[in-house]
């Protein structure tokens, strides 16, 4: 997209326009452009805004696999849910998330009290005593020690420390099994009793509660899943909704743009006969394409003008003023452009030829012609002449 100030004209040598007296009216002008200004340059940074997501979105819709765009056409069916909505949802969604899962650690407990309460489990109910068994190489092979113990305690803290996941707890538990195996030898006591008691936990977690835990998480999966489906909608929406707005506020900067050409317009002093002949003389200069918006602007502020004629004459000197400004305006802005595309081609500009009656026909795309005369601004002026001189 292209950036908005270029809809902005200069109005700055306007002022030089404006008759002497009128420098409330300068003072306004310059207002409402700082104005306008201030407002697209917020513009400008709404539509980079919707243009970055609408590119992430892209990225993502192109890395996606097959399979996930196959739920679009279910999605356009979908209910969007507003934010605050969606927040509510997900705080609903994680606090009966976090009871479910208290009750999977709650009968993870039971597991957990059979094992302890097995004939072979008290030497691994409280953490090794290290120096006491004279174990000065302990910590060399056990990097995190682990007990029964500790595992109850950290299931009940309150403090917000504690488990969060029943696998956090089946990690621990299986660690001080491996922790007494790696550190005894396979065929001592502590070994045997820790492989016996690991073989019935892992029965019993796995028959148990592991296909509850499974479940549990598959649940989760596809409410998150659904979560940021129902939080892509909120965004497209409120992106379009935003694309909709800068469409509007443009619209709206537009017709400020609009208002305040007509306040320049109106606040111009009276064009002479000369500037009015140098007018026709630069409308000569222009392309096909720059008459054609040039004759529109005429076409705007004189309904009889047969601007879709196969020959368009164009009396300069039966113009309001406000169209000789616009067309004033408009023909600066259009040959310094043109100017400016010659220089930087290196060319020269050899398609502008007078002829003697100040008369040019130009043949625009559709081969129509339309031509433009300040004939009547010579018989004007010799009117004026003679108007003087009686």
């Amino acid at each position: 997209m292209e950036p908005a100030v270029a809809l902005i004209p200069d109005f700055n040598n306007a002022e030089m326009r404006i008759s002497n007296g009128n420098a409330n009216g300068v003072e306004n002008v310059r207002h409402r452009v700082d104005e306008i200004f201030q407002k697209v340059d917020k513009l400008e940074q709404k539509v980079n805004e919707v243009e970055q997501f609408y590119s992430n979105k892209s990225k993502k819709q192109s890395s996606g696999s097959k399979s996930s765009s196959g739920g679009k056409d279910g999605n356009k069916e979908r209910h969007v849910p507003s934010i605050k909505k969606q927040q509510q949802d997900a705080s609903r969604r994680e606090a009966a998330a976090a009871k479910r899962m208290q009750e999977l650690m709650r009968q993870f407990g039971t597991i957990l009290r059979q094992i302890t309460q097995h004939k072979w489990a008290w030497p691994f109910m409280q953490p090794v005593d290290v120096k006491g068994l004279g174990l000065h190489d302990y910590y060399e092979i056990i990097e995190k020690p682990m007990d029964f113990s500790t595992i109850k305690n950290q299931m009940e803290a309150k403090d917000g420390t504690g488990y969060k996941h029943v696998r956090e707890i089946c990690a621990d538990v299986r660690l001080v099994f491996d922790n007494a195996m790696k550190y005894n030898d396979e065929g001592s006591d502590v070994h045997i009793m820790a492989k016996t008691l690991i073989e019935k936990f892992e029965e019993k977690w796995q028959q148990q509660l592991l296909p509850k835990v499974i479940e549990e998480e598959k649940r989760r999966e596809e409410e998150e899943a659904e979560a940021q489906v129902d939080i892509q909608l909120a965004q497209d929406a409120a992106f379009a909704k935003m694309a909709r707005d800068i469409s509007t506020e443009l619209y709206e900067v537009d017709t400020h743009l609009e208002e305040l050409r007509e306040l320049v317009v109106q606040k111009c002093r009276k064009m002479s006969t000369e500037e009015k002949r140098s007018l026709g003389t630069a409308l000569t200069k222009l392309t096909p394409e720059d008459l054609s918006k040039a004759l529109e602007i005429v076409a705007q502020n004189n309904p009889g003008f047969q601007l879709l004629a196969d020959q368009v004459d164009l009396d300069i000197d039966a113009q309001s003023e406000s169209t000789l400004w616009k067309l004033k305006f408009f023909v600066k802005a259009a040959l310094d452009v043109q100017a400016k595309s010659m220089t930087s081609t290196g060319g020269n500009n050899n398609n502008s030829n007078k002829n003697s009656n100040a008369t040019t026909t130009t043949t625009t795309n559709n081969k129509r012609k339309k031509k433009i005369s300040d004939d009547h601004i010579a018989r004007t002026a010799k009117k004026n002449g003679k108007k003087g001189s009686s």
